[in-house]
């Protein structure tokens, strides 16, 4: 038996006022989420992008190719009712940071860390408020715990589709700096993803890449940059 697939069965989408915000219609009929919850979107501009998805969809719906949709959806039944669990698990990677966890050898690879990563490691001491502590090696780091409680107030203090867009910028590269440099504008995510990478990509060199970690590598890069544009779209007006 072949597979059910959901097909196309609207002629166009719009976007109107609903609640405190938008939703996207398909002929006259509201978007709502795999769980029949309202997809209320907080602007009118993520609102267009999502519906743009929908028009782009052809006789076969392929939610693969409608990340904002998945993001939206995820915002609405996901991060919403577990904000606080969400939220804390991101502030956890403070404790943690890639960008705190520096080689020693050899010496190049020690040199393009630092010259990446101090930059913001001293804009999170003073744009964040939140010094990071700076170790060789693999042993574990205790953070300041000061430090640390900024840094979830600067998560907490977002909302749930902000949260849901720094979720995969702080857990693909494994940098809660990272990602809430993305969302202040401080790097792109493009950027961010080669931060994040030094360490592979001087490995790559050395030794070769396959394509396997290039597909993979690739794949998060993209993810990313939907989370950069989930983010954005999220703010406008």
């Amino acid at each position: 038996m072949s597979e059910w697939k959901a097909r196309r069965f609207w002629k166009a989408s719009s976007v109107r006022p609903a609640g405190d915000g938008f939703e996207v219609a398909l002929d006259d009929r509201p978007l709502r989420t795999p769980g029949k919850l309202p997809l209320i979107l907080p602007t009118p501009g993520l609102a267009a992008a999502v519906a743009s998805e929908w028009d782009a969809q052809a006789d076969v719906i392929d939610p693969n190719t409608m990340p904002l949709t998945r993001a939206a959806n995820s915002a609405i039944e996901k991060v919403t009712p577990q904000f606080g669990d969400v939220a804390g698990m991101l502030a956890e990677y403070g404790g943690t940071d890639l960008l705190s966890y520096r080689a020693d050898q050899p010496a190049e690879l020690a040199r393009r860390q630092a010259e990446a990563w101090d930059p913001l490691v001293d804009w999170a001491a003073t744009e964040l408020r939140a010094p990071l502590r700076i170790t060789h090696g693999v042993i574990p780091i205790a953070q300041d715990r000061q430090a640390l409680a900024r840094l979830r107030g600067h998560v907490e203090a977002l909302d749930p589709f902000g949260l849901t867009a720094l979720h995969d910028l702080v857990t693909l590269p494994g940098s809660l700096v990272l990602g809430l440099a993305v969302i202040r504008s401080r790097i792109d995510a493009s950027e961010a993803f080669r931060i994040s990478r030094i360490d592979e990509d001087f490995q790559a060199e050395q030794w070769g890449q396959d394509d396997e970690a290039r597909i993979a590598a690739e794949s998060r890069r993209a993810a990313m940059l939907v989370a950069e544009r989930f983010w954005h779209l999220s703010r406008l007006s």
